[in-house]
């Protein structure tokens, strides 16, 4: 604006036009400003001597032109399509993601892997380390594990191999040693309303009903593909892999024919193995709650359901076996939808030296070789990133056009603001060539 505005009307205020009858004095600042003057002529007749020369050549000149526009569409097309750059704000985040049905206790192990690593090998950078057992961004379970990495003031941490950026690449290769289970080190997103770490975040959606296991397979092709892929970094599912779980199946017409209510049948499994409130009762002036629950050592097994007893119609105990049977199955710990839509989340980053807009475009052409009945839907700072996107070119063209009305104005004419913004193409070739 100030190129544009400002310094022509400058100009056309301090060089006035000469005054032939006014005497010129022989002072030190007089002969200086003489010298000024005859330089400042003939670059002048210098200046209106190429510009003669290309307006009568004009088809070299539009040529020239041509291809300073061409190099501007050519070096713009190629700039790195990210959102929002990374930040260091002092914070690193890691996930630990054990397998599937571990125990708290291996979980733990993977903590104290984390742990012992910040506060040991980056010790100079890190301030403090906190972890929780049993809850991460993706879900709650006992194979879940968060981080929180407080760094040191950035003071205290000057130069580039003690950014977070170089922190979080460091304790990747370290983690990537751990066998049992998965740890991601990760950089907190520039907006933490718009997600949990830097990179894309994506929906997979079961657009075609294809069902919970399909999408599965659908998943872990679209990782295993990731994999390979270099342009792409840290792919990883933010969901809990499907665990073992114990299924009690009753048959409700035995039920029936022995005389029982299916309420009861429910409320005495799940007072059993999950407990129930009873009532309160005040001790030393505060009121207490009363649970019932089996003790510890008759719900260890699977087996144990068969200890238990339903009360039917009659007043006779009925086991749990004669109306029940236990199986085991593979199903998930938590369904997530997305947009009211069976949905997995995925999270990754772009490979060294790329965008994220590199990093989304890799993701899109893995997701268009899946079979069909999934989409691939962008959330958070990547939703952002795409709407964005499509914004552009609207943006610039409305630029353009207020720049040209304050030019109008201010020379009031709809001519020459055309010659001024016909410099914008190489203006812009230098800035995104630098």
């Amino acid at each position: 604006m100030v190129a544009l505005i400002l310094t022509p009307a400058l100009c056309a205020t301090i060089l006035k036009p000469h005054d032939p009858n006014k005497a010129e004095g022989n002072g030190p600042f007089a002969r200086f400003f003489r010298w000024f003057n005859d330089r400042f002529e003939r670059g002048q007749q210098k200046y209106e001597g190429g510009v003669k020369r290309t307006a009568r050549s004009w088809k070299r000149s539009l040529l020239v032109y041509a291809l300073i526009v061409g190099g501007m569409v050519l070096v713009f097309t190629r700039l790195p399509s990210g959102f929002l750059p990374d930040e260091d704000q002092g914070t690193v985040l890691a996930l630990v993601q054990g397998p599937a049905g571990a125990t708290s206790a291996r979980t733990d192990k993977g903590l104290t892997l984390v742990r012992d690593h910040f506060m040991k090998a980056e010790g100079a950078n890190v301030a403090g380390v906190f972890t929780i057992n049993g809850f991460s961004f993706a879900g709650q379970g006992q194979n879940a594990g968060l981080v929180f990495v407080n760094l040191k003031p950035w003071d205290e941490r000057s130069g580039a191999d003690n950014k977070a950026q170089a922190i979080v690449g460091r304790a990747m290769g370290a983690f990537s040693q751990y066998k049992d289970g998965l740890i991601f080190a990760l950089v907190p997103p520039a907006v933490q309303e718009l997600g949990n770490a830097t990179g894309f975040d994506a929906q997979l959606v079961d657009t075609g009903g294809i069902g919970h296991e399909k999408l599965v397979q659908a998943r872990n092709m679209m990782l295993g593909m990731a994999m390979q892929d270099k342009r792409l970094a840290q792919v990883r599912p933010l969901s809990l892999d499907d665990a073992p779980q114990l299924k009690v199946k009753i048959d409700e017409d035995k039920a029936r024919a022995l005389g029982l209510d299916l309420a009861d049948v429910n409320s005495t499994i799940a007072t059993a193995w999950g407990g129930g409130y009873i009532n309160d009762f005040i001790d030393r002036g505060r009121v207490k709650r009363v649970y019932v629950q089996a003790d510890a050592p008759y719900r260890l097994s699977p087996e144990d359901v068969g200890d238990l007893y339903v009360r039917n119609g009659t007043g006779q105990m009925v086991p749990f076996t004669a109306f029940a049977t236990l199986e085991w199955a593979n199903a998930p710990v938590q369904l997530t939808r997305y947009n009211g839509q069976p949905a997995m989340q995925l999270q990754g980053s772009p490979g060294p030296g790329l965008s994220t807009g590199a990093a989304m475009q890799a993701m899109e052409e893995i997701h268009a070789k899946l079979p069909p009945g999934t989409a691939l839907e962008w959330t958070g700072l990547s939703f952002e990133e795409r709407l964005s996107g499509g914004q552009a070119p609207a943006l610039y063209g409305l630029s353009l056009l207020i720049v040209f009305l304050c030019l109008a104005a201010l020379y009031e004419s709809w001519s020459v603001p055309i010659s001024v913004m016909l410099v914008v193409p190489l203006g812009v070739l230098g800035a995104v060539s630098v």
